[in-house]
């Protein structure tokens, strides 16, 4: 019977004026899985309309609630699915919402974050709210520069801009909020004019850290964009340099960001007169967490013959494909200390899939390496399981090897 005429008793015309259509339903159907109907046909005040008007819900998404109605089925679509949600909270059809919450959950990135954090609130969905926060703080600079954030309302705009735990450089949060306050010129028909600029951010403006941007950010950015005015622009280089600072309205205090975690996999580190040679070949092991997590680099080892400087390429691979890589170079003090190598951004891991970590060395041919492997590694309240990897052609397992530490972030 769903979006069949036979035996229709209403018809609902949904849609905004010029994309509406026309679907059929049966009241007692609808009656049974929402008590949203149930009062609109049969409650104390029921109507007894032939045709029902809904301008404020997109069709797609009222057709998926009344697939859900009638055949239990739940048919989401990355594009409709926020509609859909708006659908099912408005008919009060709890299981189609959770539904909805939980496949944004799944596919919840840096691109879509922003955004679906303004609709979180809108729904009053705490736990999506959570999640969308995980990944701006985690993955701040990439979820900044995407173009959802320009989407976002001025509510969210002070909410991110305000937030403690951002992992961003303040130019990038800057440069972010003009091209928020570019894109909202047009929304409300302004010229792009550097006044509007600062018009449409407001106090927002104020909540920007700027005083806490290296130097070099503010004079080469910053300072020439016209955003500040001239007394502004006066103080804050005088707050670099003077020793009596002066007042600022700017907040002059550095975020906190976020403090990364360390997963050490070895029980014990050795170096034999004999290893650990690197011939451009690839240390690797995979590795699976079972909550959601944010690598942002390795920790390895350096020689063990004194100081020395190492080339390091290092990769993050899921079923083949790359999600991150980077090539940069570290200084090892002979210690047997791990030295941290970064990747550009975070790179988000989902649980329960293993993913590829690799890294190609190039330097002092004789370094420490890893001894008494763990399968297993409980890193606060991550779980990390490691095994052995087809890609490592360099002899890094799980018992021995490079790649002591996974850092990420949680």
């Amino acid at each position: 019977m769903f979006n069949n005429d036979l035996m229709a008793d209403v018809h609902f015309v949904v849609g905004p004026p010029g994309g509406t259509q026309r679907l059929p339903g049966h009241k007692y159907v609808l009656a049974v899985g929402s008590s949203v109907f149930h009062a609109m046909f049969y409650g104390e005040l029921a109507e007894d309309k032939d045709e029902i008007r809904i301008p404020d819900v997109d069709p797609a998404a009222f057709l998926a609630m009344l697939k859900y109605i009638y055949c239990d089925e739940i048919d989401l679509a990355a594009d409709t699915v926020l509609a859909t949600l708006y659908a099912a909270k408005k008919y009060i059809v709890p299981h189609l919402a959770r539904a909805c919450v939980n496949f944004l959950e799944t596919s919840l990135s840096a691109k879509n974050a922003c955004v679906l954090l303004s609709q979180s609130c809108l729904f009053e969905e705490p736990d999506l709210t959570q999640r969308c926060w995980e990944v701006i703080d985690a993955q701040a600079e990439l979820a900044l520069k995407s173009e959802g954030f320009c989407d976002i309302d001025f509510q969210t705009l002070e909410s991110i801009l305000r937030r403690e735990t951002l992992n961003a450089k303040e130019i990038v949060v800057f440069e972010a909020a003009l091209n928020w306050a570019e894109v909202e010129c047009q929304r409300q028909d302004l010229a792009l004019s550097i006044e509007n600029k600062r018009k449409v951010l407001g106090k927002a403006l104020y909540l920007i850290r700027i005083p806490t941007m290296a130097l070099d950010d503010f004079a080469n950015g910053a300072a020439q964009s016209g955003v500040l005015t001239l007394n502004e622009t006066n103080d804050i280089f005088l707050w670099y340099t003077a020793a009596k600072k002066p007042e600022l309205q700017f907040v002059s205090k550095a975020r906190k960001g976020l403090v990364p975690q360390r997963c050490h996999r070895f029980q014990s580190c050795a170096y034999r007169s004999n290893q650990w040679r690197y011939r451009g070949r690839c240390d690797s092991i995979q590795f699976a967490v079972d909550k959601r997590v944010f690598i942002a680099g390795f920790g390895l080892y350096g020689s063990s013959c004194g100081s020395a400087e190492y080339s390091a390429k290092i990769e993050l691979k899921r079923q083949g494909v790359v999600l991150g890589q980077n090539l940069s170079k570290y200084f090892s003090d002979g210690s047997s200390n791990t030295f941290p190598v970064w990747f550009e951004y975070p790179v988000q891991i989902e649980p329960d899939t293993f993913y590829t970590a690799s890294v190609i060395l190039d330097g002092n041919e004789l370094s420490y390496f890893g001894q008494e492997g763990m399968t297993e590694v409980q890193c606060g309240k991550v779980t990390v399981q490691f095994q052995c990897s087809s890609d490592s052609t360099n002899g890094t397992g799980v018992q021995g090897g490079q790649i002591p530490e996974l850092i990420f972030y949680a």
